[in-house]
């Protein structure tokens, strides 16, 4: 058997195994050769144990960093394991650079020191793929993705709305051509690399499917009015590994959550009247959720304490669940472990993804109220007034950061009597979700790309 190991912040994986990753601190450790485990049985010895953390600690201690190459982040839950982000700021404080940005609400990623989010040019008809220096702001260059006539979108969604993944090779973006989707690589110096059309999708609320990377796959929700799809393309060539033919014929806009359950990687989403867990390596089913209601756009996330999926959102009917991810096929009736179902929007999120930190799984409503929930049991622990938002919340160091439309940003600490440290603004709206590296927050806003804070690490001095 595997021997594991948990170290702080650190998910628990195989210690040294066929295909090992070892998640600690942010970093991921690969060995692509095959390595024979350190033991066997259910215990290391002593002097084993020793050697794994030395290994282990060494490694992180002198790593920079960490990156923010995906929507939410590394973990993919919007939870950063660096510290020293700054919790003050406003035009005048704390602010590393700021640099103009055509508009969109796609997201920055970081990857690499370079900065990359997406745009659209009304007058031109262009769909923009945009590249900046992490040190100074500059913009290093932008591609023109496609050129096309504008599509039809809600009024609280844009043209570039989907933000790119970047792997420190290539960058993927996708954008919506009348009736069919354009998924494209580039190199990180703006070459063009591969362009595919995977299908079809038509939704009167516009478009939006951010890349997920997983191992050499990219992969894709396209949950629409009409056949849904997933699909996993090739990172090297757009090629198509796998598709998943959807249930339902509603549109939704869920970017998947891929985490590791009990040694089973698992790629999860709420979307076309269903919650669904799928094999990421193949696109096989593993468990489904019927409804629990029609349409739904915020990322799941997942808490190795609780072991429990979260999901939050949907329409018309409003829900949180927590879900045990570990049943086969369908559990709508075994596997979930509590569920909120109010008869208005209260204390459910629609478009904002939420967070767990701690022992509260956070997330802000239509109307502009912060919840904290007890994660184990449902119950609402506190609410307060924030204002609305359609960023989706990040945390680091245990403080969790809401960002409202109107660019006020409230640093909060969840713990049971509610403490707000600050509440900051840069005097532009925002609903772009912020990205977090090695003790910088990088928030684009109406008109500019902003960087907060100073670099941590040795590598950023």
């Amino acid at each position: 058997m595997h021997l594991y190991f948990t170290a702080p912040h650190a998910e628990t994986q195989p210690l040294f195994g066929r295909e090992t990753s070892l998640i600690a601190a942010g970093n991921i450790f690969e060995w692509d050769t095959p390595m024979e485990p350190l033991c066997s049985g259910a215990a290391m010895t002593p002097r084993q144990f020793s050697l794994a953390a030395l290994l282990l600690l060494t490694h992180a201690a002198s790593s920079p960093g960490t990156d923010w190459p995906v929507w939410r982040g590394p973990s993919g839950n919007g939870v950063s394991s660096d510290t020293g982000f700054p919790t003050r700021w406003s035009p005048a404080e704390n602010v590393a650079w700021k640099t103009p940005c055509p508009p969109g609400h796609a997201s920055p990623v970081v990857s690499g020191g370079r900065i990359y989010t997406a745009a659209y040019d009304a007058e031109a008809g262009e769909r923009l793929l945009l590249c900046f220096d992490r040190e100074a702001g500059a913009e290093l260059w932008r591609k023109t993705v496609l050129s096309a006539p504008p599509e039809r979108i809600h009024a609280e969604n844009s043209r570039a709305s989907s933000t790119p993944a970047a792997d420190g090779e290539h960058v993927y973006c996708a954008f919506l051509d009348g009736r069919e989707p354009v998924v494209s690589a580039y190199t990180t110096d703006g070459k063009p690399v591969w362009s595919v059309r995977p299908g079809v999708f038509s939704s009167v609320h516009g478009f939006c499917s951010a890349p997920v990377l997983w191992k050499e796959l990219v992969i894709l929700n396209f949950d629409h009015d009409g056949p849904g799809y997933i699909v996993a393309l090739d990172r090297k060539d757009g090629r198509e590994v796998w598709r998943i033919e959807r249930p339902n014929r509603t549109r939704s806009y869920v970017a998947p959550l891929i985490q590791d359950v009990d040694g089973r990687p698992q790629m999860v989403l709420s979307g076309s009247k269903c919650i669904a867990g799928y094999d990421p390596n193949t696109g096989e089913n593993l468990w489904m959720i019927n409804g629990p209601t029609d349409q739904f756009v915020a990322s799941m996330v997942y808490s190795a304490k609780t072991r429990f999926m979260y999901m939050t959102g949907g329409f018309p009917a409003h829900h949180v669940m927590a879900i045990r991810p570990d049943g086969r096929g369908d559990v709508s009736n075994t596997h979930v472990a509590w569920h909120y179902n109010p008869p208005s929007p209260v204390g459910v999120s629609y478009v904002p993804s939420p967070i767990v930190e701690g022992n509260w799984l956070l997330l802000t409503d239509d109307r502009g109220f912060a919840h904290a929930f007890d994660a184990n049991t449902g119950e609402i622990v506190w609410t307060e007034r924030f204002g609305r938002q359609h960023a989706s919340l990040v945390s680091a160091g245990g403080l969790v950061y809401f960002l409202n439309d109107a660019g006020e940003c409230r640093v909060v600490k969840p713990v049971d009597g509610f403490a707000v440290l600050a509440t900051n603004s840069l005097g532009e709206g925002t609903y772009a979700s912020p990205a977090l590296s090695d003790g910088q927050i990088f928030l684009r806003t109406e008109k500019h790309l902003w960087c907060l804070g100073r670099r941590t690490s040795s590598s950023g001095r």
